[in-house]
């Protein structure tokens, strides 16, 4: 009886509908990024380094994949350096400002996602350099106000902001900022890896230095990303080995990874009013249902946020708090409480904990991100699951 009784769970898991909705962690590939792979991996094997025709072709995809990114953001193709990940770029680039640039602050936030926030402590410590925390609001938006009182400060300074806040979805007006620290001759550097794919980027009008990019957060494949260098900046390499990428990132380039995510951002462009419109609804769909079957919910920072991203704290008691994502889990819903780089931490959110009082750090705060693959019934599911509870 105990046996039947675990096969019939075991079915019944395995039959039921599975809904994803923490795409801010990762994002389903598309068929035609998969496609395109399966190609390059098949036809185009050769080492985009080497100098014979399986070299040169490896090479002319490699070089169109950078050309085709580079449109998308209306850059040029050489500034476009490929890495393994939007972590590595960050790393990159935050050093060399210190190391080579000779930046002797760094104006950030504590919002930040970690591969900026660690990175940042770790050249305090190493280099003393001076670090200022621009204020946030209680609505996890940056305070400008507060910025600009930094930047009239006379030190060489890097700015490090995010464009979009992966947790809470909160979306820097880079348009105001990129601007304003040009007027004070600051650097301004962008972890631009929630908005990439999702949110058009003009860097012909926006006068930002750097900006870092992870494809498999607009439905590209995991382990690999691009950092925007703007030309003629003086960044100096992370580590050495070959000549590839300019000198600046040596290491045999990814070509079918490369070929995908450049893949996955034209097509994602492509679609982005389309998507954006049907994503936006969801959303708007998610918090109608919350006002119906849980009054009590707050949205952590802004319901105007970023379109595929909500962020809530649910009106639920202690002890249904610490099991919420499990029993979520079992019901088939991936949702996340935040940064899928934390997942095993037992620590409250730093973004969470900048904005929240203690009481409320321990209440289930959930972070819902959809993409175009989701629907109204998988809204009804999850809040069905949520009542449940």
């Amino acid at each position: 009886m105990i046996l039947e009784n675990t096969q019939l769970i075991f079915h019944n898991f395995a039959v039921m509908k599975k809904i994803y909705l923490d795409n801010a962690s990762t994002t389903a590939i598309r068929p035609e990024v998969i496609q395109e792979m399966t190609k390059v991996m098949a036809e185009d094997f050769g080492n985009p380094s080497s100098t014979h025709s399986f070299g040169r072709n490896a090479k002319s995809v490699l070089e169109l994949s950078r050309k085709s990114i580079a449109k998308q953001l209306n850059a040029a193709a050489q500034e476009i350096i490929f890495t393994s990940c939007g972590t590595e770029a960050n790393n990159w680039i935050l050093r060399s400002a210190v190391e080579d640039l000779k930046v002797k602050r760094i104006i950030t936030s504590k919002i930040e996602h970690h591969a900026v926030l660690y990175t940042v402590q770790a050249l305090q410590k190493e280099f003393d350099i001076k670090v200022d925390y621009v204020a946030v609001k209680p609505n996890g938006e940056i305070d400008i106000t507060n910025l600009v009182e930094l930047l009239a400060q006379n030190h060489k300074t890097l700015v490090s902001l995010m464009h979009v806040n992966n947790e809470i979805g909160t979306v820097l007006d880079l348009s105001r900022v990129a601007p304003i620290c040009k007027q004070y001759n600051a650097l301004l550097h962008s972890d631009t890896v929630q908005s990439i794919g999702k949110k058009e980027i003009d860097l012909k009008e926006l006068p930002i230095d750097f900006l870092v990019a992870s494809a498999h957060k607009f439905h590209g494949p995991k382990g690999v990303g691009f950092a925007f260098v703007r030309k003629n900046s003086g960044l100096q390499p992370l580590f050495y080995g070959g000549e590839q990428e300019k000198g600046l990132r040596a290491g045999t380039e990814a070509v079918h990874q490369i070929a995908g995510m450049a893949k996955a951002m034209e097509v994602s462009y492509a679609n982005l009013e389309n998507e954006r419109a049907q994503i936006s609804e969801l959303k708007k769909y998610l918090i109608e249902q919350l006002e119906i079957d849980f009054p009590g919910f707050i949205v952590n920072g802004s319901q105007d946020g970023f379109y595929n991203m909500l962020n809530v704290l649910l009106p639920f008691s202690n002890d249904k708090t610490a099991m919420i994502l499990f029993h979520l889990d079992m019901k088939g819903i991936a949702v996340s409480r935040g940064s899928a780089c934390q997942s095993g931490s037992i620590r409250a959110s730093h973004v969470l904990a900048e904005m929240l009082s203690d009481e409320d750090l321990r209440k289930p705060s959930l972070r819902i991100s959809f993409s175009h693959y989701n629907s109204k019934e998988d809204i009804d599911i999850l809040i069905n699951a949520l009542k449940s509870i």
